[in-house]
């Protein structure tokens, strides 16, 4: 019996080098690990040393491939490219049992490309590639109101991811009071902004959007509060005369603190100008006695003849500043007094000699 040809083609392809591979699309999220299978089997014909080859070929098609491990010689080798250094191992301890897997920890966009694993084994040689999508899972969603939640407004319910990988899908639900949506939200409750028309209390509760993608999700909540129109007026001005108050006060306080400044800066410019060596200035009163005093020696050695001279010149050499001050009274001519009266004032006569024409004395 000879064996076909389709039975001929079976038993080479047994014996030869085979990589099994189920898996040819991996899709992860940034931060995780990426498992990379890579398994084989070879045939008794493949005697040759084992070679294991990984290569990346870049999402970027300006980029080269560029090969991020090796197995040669029974020695592993990584320092290839930089981007995956310290990132990229070997799955299994013993590579020559048949599996050539890889983990990618750590996982970044500039990850994303096609992985290809060659085997190699004199003289069967095999390769198989897997594409890696790293996705990022929605994360910082932010629930807020677009708009005045007061009863009769118009406003808007926003749910916004700070990042996620499209596509993203929305889901709003009500988790408080009926746990039922209005109905003229149903057709926004799976958009990220749900128009609200002419509120109602009704509307109030505690509100979820949780976001979604192929590797992740995330969830907020939102507080709704529809209140009755508040007095914008009397607010605004109750504003306006809150800020003016302030103001004011400030003003007060920055006026009190400059004018207590200056108060102790002059303090201390008057304090600094006292001097102790000057000393103090002499009266008036000291300087015209001891004027005085200076010339009243010399009245011993005067005759009665010079003192009307005397007593003018004296009279003419006291400062005049030193009498400025003293009462002006009037001066009298003097007066004739007889000797009667003289004698009624209590005077007591004196008898003067007379002398004769010739000198002598009568």
């Amino acid at each position: 019996h000879m064996p076909s040809v389709i039975e001929k083609l079976l038993c080479d392809f047994a014996r030869s080098l085979t990589i099994i591979n189920p898996e040819q699309m991996i899709e992860k999220a940034k931060g995780e690990t990426a498992y990379l299978p890579c398994k084989f089997t070879v045939s008794d014909e493949d005697q040759g040393p084992l070679d294991i080859e990984w290569l990346l070929s870049p999402a970027d098609n300006q980029k080269p491939d560029q090969v991020i491990i090796l197995y040669s010689g029974d020695k592993i080798y990584v320092d290839y490219y930089q981007d995956l250094k310290g990132r990229v191992h070997f799955t299994s301890n013993d590579i020559t049992s048949g599996d050539a897997s890889i983990n990618v920890t750590n996982l970044q966009l500039s990850d994303i490309g096609i992985y290809q694993c060659k085997v190699k084994k004199a003289p069967g040689v095999a390769n198989k590639k897997v594409q890696l999508t790293v996705l990022v899972k929605p994360s910082g969603i932010r629930c807020f109101i677009d708009g005045s939640e007061e009863i009769g407004n118009d406003f808007k319910l926003k749910c916004e991811p700070k990042e996620g990988s499209l596509p993203l899908r929305y889901e709003w639900q009500k988790l408080s009071d009926s746990q039922k949506m209005p109905d003229s939200w149903l057709p926004e409750m799976t958009s990220p902004v749900i128009s609200v028309k002419n509120a109602t209390s009704e509307y109030s509760g505690t509100y979820s959007c949780t976001v979604r993608n192929r590797v992740g999700s995330d969830q907020c909540l939102l507080r709704l509060d529809v209140v009755p129109p508040s007095n914008r007026a009397g607010t605004i001005a109750g504003a306006i005369i809150g800020t003016l108050l302030a103001l004011v006060l400030i003003g007060c306080i920055v006026f009190c603190c400059h004018k207590k400044r200056r108060e102790e800066k002059y303090e201390k410019e008057v304090h600094h100008d006292i001097r102790e060596d000057v000393p103090p200035p002499k009266s008036r009163t000291s300087t015209a006695r001891s004027y005085i005093g200076s010339n009243h020696s010399s009245l011993g050695s005067m005759s009665p003849s010079n003192m009307e001279g005397y007593s003018k010149t004296l009279y003419n050499q006291v400062p005049s500043e030193d009498f400025e001050r003293a009462p002006q009274s009037p001066t009298l001519p003097p007066a004739k007094v007889a000797a009667p009266n003289l004698s009624r004032m209590g005077a007591v006569p004196v008898m003067i000699p007379a002398q004769s024409k010739d000198g002598s004395i009568v």
